[in-house]
């Protein structure tokens, strides 16, 4: 094993003397023994370190050999690795033995201490990690670091695990224990920067492989996936930055769209209510009033649940904005909040004018019943009107916002006490044939929906605020998954508890793919009830972003473009589908990014200033 232990250790050396600029050794016998090359290892291993002194480069004399090893071998020791049993005299008379040992623990310090998996570090963690990626093979068993690589095969599962096109492993003949190891070392050393430490005779040759030159080997692929991995992430991120702006942008052309049309529709009918005549006969005034009130009944409830409905949109929009740091939106002119509140004002002036056109024709009404529902109407509406415009004015952090949206939330109950006056008051309108109320545009039926929409709308918004909560707390999620999550809740929240039984707890995670034994899902449950006191929306959340991760900061955006950018302060459209980021996201930011023609007529599109720009 100590041939091939030289053999091995002596390549691992020359990849750290070769990346900064040593030439390569060929004997660790012959090449050690005057300390200039250990003196280089060690510089080349500690970047931190610029220089150790002054040594000699040229050394002839068995004394000067021996100070420079003596000034390598206390390098080593302060930089706290423990060397056992060697002295500058077994380096100069080539005690091989000695040598692999002490190059052995510069292999665990510089190659292998910082491997950590799950908890294990070293050589458990690194045994680990191979086990993990090769399980789903149902050839490669991975048990040490000996016979378990002695086919090939684990190196070919370890290729194919992480960069499948790289080779084809079903189509491996499983018995050419050379071949496949020749190809994985050749695969390795040209696409993944892994060089060729090893020999194929040292492992399918040898009736036990040497475990310390296989842990060397197999210690590269580690890192060079971790690399791999940091790069994929890099692009993860700047894709979900992209959905992130591509849905912020959908959102507000979808309440440009809703304003606009709910507007055209509110000045439509307010034209035809202006140019209407009446007959003068008592028919055609009830029918005229059966017209108007399919109206209040039909088209205006539609109207009222839409205008409720844009106005939570452009407050979601805001929230999202805020909530990611972006700068706010402001809606085109004449498409604000105050221009559809003011169209909603001209359509109830409008539509009180109708109602007193229709009421005029229409003498049989009792004047103090009218007065007295249209009192109590009017005032509910006015107090229905007044919580619409403070939960549409709610600002601030989101935790405050979720206490004042909770603080209104809590004159429901006295509402539904004053609406139950209302409706005594209609039906006594109703039982003295009292139809139509010059004082008011209301009905109960009316005022009831309103009250059910103000309260849908206030669930709304709390679940609202608190996926925004979830959502600025979480690192990995895109705001697409959380709503994804939000309405996986509420579907098993069948008794609207806003909690989940065990039943549903364990359904609404099968919703989601994730299926557990009867004894896992209990033990899951009891776990959230404890942490929580139930499970709740948020101890949901929090326990698929246990199983799911990122938040995106505008520092790790500006990382994350200078990587795929390779440090220049523009990225091209080349980088872009180089870094791998969808086909949407590399159309999308060519179409916002900032971008001036090179002297190659090629695009280089100005991350840096559009990062400025979206963040406030």
């Amino acid at each position: 094993m100590d041939s091939t232990q030289e053999r091995t250790f002596c390549k691992w050396l020359n990849t750290k003397l070769e990346a900064n600029g040593y030439p390569p050794m060929h004997s660790l016998v012959q090449d050690l023994s005057d300390g200039v090359r250990l003196i280089q290892l060690m510089l080349g291993c500690c970047t931190g370190d610029t220089s150790l002194g002054r040594y000699n480069k040229n050394p002839r004399m068995r004394v000067q050999k021996a100070e420079n090893v003596n000034k390598a071998l206390e390098f080593i020791r302060q930089r706290g690795i423990k060397l056992t049993n060697i002295g500058p005299e077994d380096i100069i008379d080539g005690n091989l033995k000695l040598i692999l040992g002490m190059i052995w623990t510069l292999v665990l310090r510089f190659t292998i201490a910082d491997i950590s998996e799950e908890g294990l570090s070293a050589k458990e963690g690194l045994l680990l990690w191979a086990q993990r990626k090769t399980a789903p093979y149902k050839e490669v068993n991975v048990q040490d670091f000996s016979i378990s690589w002695s086919d090939g095969l684990a190196l070919c599962a370890l290729i194919h695990c992480h960069r499948p096109e790289l080779l084809d492993y079903d189509k491996l003949d499983k018995s050419d224990r050379h071949g496949n190891t020749r190809l994985a070392f050749q695969v390795a050393a040209d696409h993944l920067g892994v060089p060729q430490l090893l020999e194929v005779e040292d492992l399918c040759d040898s009736t036990r492989p040497d475990e310390r030159s296989v842990m060397t080997y197999i210690a590269s692929y580690f890192h060079a996936f971790s690399t791999m991995d940091q790069a994929e992430t890099v692009s993860r991120r700047v894709e979900k930055f992209a959905e992130l702006m591509q849905s912020v942008w959908t959102s507000k052309n979808d309440y440009e769209r809703r304003a606009r049309a709910l507007l055209h529709a509110l000045s439509e009918v307010q034209k035809k209510w202006s140019t209407s005549r009446f007959t003068g006969s008592y028919t055609d005034a009830k029918e005229q009033s059966a017209t108007f009130t399919t109206y209040k009944h039909t088209t205006k409830r539609t109207w009222v649940t839409e205008r409720q409905d844009v106005t939570t949109l452009l407050g979601n929009i805001q929230t999202k904005l805020r909530t990611y740091g972006l700068r706010e939106y402001i809606p085109p002119l004449g498409l604000a909040l105050s221009d559809l509140d003011d169209a909603w004002n001209d359509l109830l002036q409008s539509e009180a004018k109708r109602s007193r056109a229709i009421n005029a024709q229409i003498r049989q009404i009792k004047e103090s019943l009218r007065k007295e529902f249209a009192d109590l109407a009017n005032d509910f509406s006015q107090r229905l009107h007044s919580i619409s415009l403070e939960l549409s004015g709610v600002a601030g952090p989101l935790e405050t916002q979720q206490d004042q949206v909770k603080e209104i939330q809590t004159r429901l109950p006295t509402l539904s006490e004053v609406l139950t006056r209302v409706a005594k008051a209609e039906q006594d309108c109703v039982a003295a044939n009292v139809e139509e109320n010059d004082y008011t545009v209301f009905t109960c039926q009316d005022l009831e929906f309103e009250l059910g929409l103000v309260a849908q709308s206030l669930t709304k918004k709390i679940s609202f605020i608190d996926n925004q909560i979830v959502s600025r707390n979480m690192t990995n999620l895109t705001p697409a998954q959380l709503e994804q999550f939000e309405s996986t809740f509420r579907y098993f929240d069948r008794d609207e508890t806003n909690t989940l039984s065990l039943t549903e707890t364990s359904a609404a995670l099968a919703s989601q793919g994730l299926v557990y034994s009867d004894e896992d899902m209990t033990y899951i449950y009891d776990q959230l009830v404890q942490d929580y006191g139930a499970v709740t929306f948020e101890a949901f959340i929090n326990l698929l972003v246990d199983i799911t991760e990122d938040q995106t900061s505008p520092e790790q955006l500006r990382e994350s473009f200078l990587g795929i950018a390779g440090n220049k302060p523009f990225v091209t459209e080349l980088d872009m589908r180089l870094a791998q980021l969808p086909v949407s996201a590399v159309d999308y930011l060519s179409e916002v990014i900032p971008s001036t023609n090179n002297e190659a007529g090629e695009l280089e599109y100005d991350y840096e200033t559009w990062l400025r720009d979206v963040f406030a």
